[in-house]
């Protein structure tokens, strides 16, 4: 039943029925126009129920932080060693080498875990960026991170970026494209044939790390899955 594959989100923007992939939440969201009826808006969806079991089939599977997970961390593999003891009043975690040590109360420490890659992520990507400012002479005014799910990086005229967390868990030159593609905003605020010379320059790897991201973007959003 499409039905079950779907979720209804009614819009009071979308013009027109839609299905969108919601890659964090593993569901195909079914975008429905304020006043449509909810009728009309099925029949699209089973006219593509095909696209959407294939959509959803091809998703990875979920990545859950449990003893011995491997992470993909800027490139390099990072082995989560978890160790759960009711006695503990706090989490702490330690890095050493390619372990990151996780000691805690908690049965599911996915989100102090993702709290502490988050701090990694904003670190990597702020002195990935920083160093491409400094090719172009640029400065950068601030660095955040956001969980977005589908912009990966953002760049504002006063030189304020945001990037995905999630970019640490892609090939860094995947993650290093994306990054050289906001700072390459730093210069030109469009998508001009100028911008996209500088945004080459700027890249370890321009058009690997541009096609990593197209194909296999959506597969970022597979990690931290709560259990």
């Amino acid at each position: 039943m499409i039905e079950e594959l779907v979720r209804v989100k009614r819009s009071k923007k979308a013009r027109r029925v839609a299905l969108r992939l919601d890659p964090v939440e593993r569901i195909i969201n079914l975008v429905v126009p304020e006043r449509m009826p909810l009728k009309a808006a099925y029949v699209f969806a089973r006219k593509h129920e095909k696209w959407v079991l294939e959509t959803l089939g091809k998703l990875p599977n979920a990545v859950i932080y449990t003893h011995g997970t491997v992470l993909p961390v800027f490139g390099d593999q990072v082995r989560l060693d978890i160790t759960i003891d009711p006695a503990l009043k706090r989490t702490t975690l330690k890095q050493c080498d390619d372990v990151l040590f996780v000691k805690t109360y908690q049965q599911d420490p996915t989100t102090r875990i993702t709290t502490h890659l988050k701090k990694i992520a904003r670190a990597g990507l702020a002195d990935i960026a920083s160093e491409k400012a400094d090719m172009i002479d640029k400065t950068i005014k601030n660095v955040s991170i956001r969980d977005t799910k589908s912009r990966w990086g953002s760049c504002s005229q006063d030189g304020k970026m945001s990037f995905s967390w999630r970019l640490m868990f892609a090939p860094y030159t995947a993650a290093d494209y994306v990054v050289a593609h906001e700072v390459a905003h730093l210069v030109h605020m469009d998508h001009s044939r100028q911008f996209w010379s500088l945004c080459k320059k700027l890249s370890l790897d321009f058009e690997g790390g541009k096609r990593w991201m197209k194909k296999n973007g959506n597969s970022l959003m597979c990690f931290g899955q709560k259990l």
